[in-house]
């Protein structure tokens, strides 16, 4: 389904692990949803959305019923689970899991997907990280969480995946201010010199103050891709996914 993106950091020893971004092709919804919408809580037609994560799981060779979803708040909440749930974990922006063969997913139309993974500790995560979930530190409670579970820093890969850029997020100065005073690396501006948040760098940023030196950045802009969903600059629309898998 759509364009996955797939990285598989394994070796003797370790655990493999799966870790892919998908875009908006490939998949049955129709607009404003249009066509690869996995979001369930947007309006789109839910038989669509079934199939098109249906196509999602052939393509990471998992069943569809693999999948751990969230009910993302932009906090700073994080969960570890052990098996799938039959709904979306409410009230949390992270996931962290060790069982093999547990997809967890998080959705995105502008906000950053980070996917995070120690495969000698055996411990993966996805995040979902917003402006709201940046300015609380979501970055660091999930590798903190992760840690908790036998994960290192320094054998962890994260990956950032595709989100409004800094020259494309305008926001009103004061708010730019309230972000950057918690991480500096969001502070931005639009090409016409208006304040603006870098989120993507303001994960990156963060990352490595937990440790996470491997980090590797997908780059893509949400707003400026017609081939990924956004919400600033459509709307109405439907979401990706980033998502990561043991084994």
């Amino acid at each position: 389904m759509g364009a996955v993106t797939p990285h598989e950091p394994a070796g003797s020893g370790i655990a493999a692990v799966t870790a892919v971004f998908t875009d908006r092709r490939g998949g049955v919804s129709l607009p404003p949803y249009a066509s690869g919408n996995l979001g369930e809580h947007v309006g789109d037609d839910p038989g669509a959305v079934a199939e098109n994560r249906a196509r999602l799981a052939r393509r990471l060779g998992i069943g569809a019923g693999a999948f751990v979803w969230m009910a993302q708040v932009h906090g700073a909440e994080v969960v570890t689970v052990s098996a799938p749930t039959p709904s979306p974990v409410a009230g949390t922006d992270a996931l962290v899991t060790s069982t093999p063969g547990l997809a967890l997913g998080v959705l995105v139309a502008d906000c950053v997907p980070v996917l995070l993974a120690d495969p000698t500790a055996g411990v993966v995560a996805a995040a979902h990280a917003g402006r709201r979930g940046v300015a609380a530190s979501i970055v660091a409670a999930v590798t903190a969480q992760m840690q908790l579970r036998g994960a290192r820093a320094e054998a962890t890969t994260g990956w950032v995946g595709p989100a409004i850029c800094g020259a494309c997020y305008e926001v009103p100065a004061a708010m730019r201010a309230d972000v950057a005073r918690v991480v500096p690396a969001a502070a931005a501006q639009t090409r016409v010199g208006r304040p603006a948040l870098d989120l993507p760098a303001a994960v990156v940023g963060q990352l490595r103050a937990a440790g996470v030196l491997a980090v590797r950045v997908d780059g893509r802009c949400t707003a400026e891709d017609p081939n990924l969903f956004s919400y600033r600059r459509d709307g109405r629309t439907g979401r990706m996914a980033g998502v990561v898998c043991l084994g």
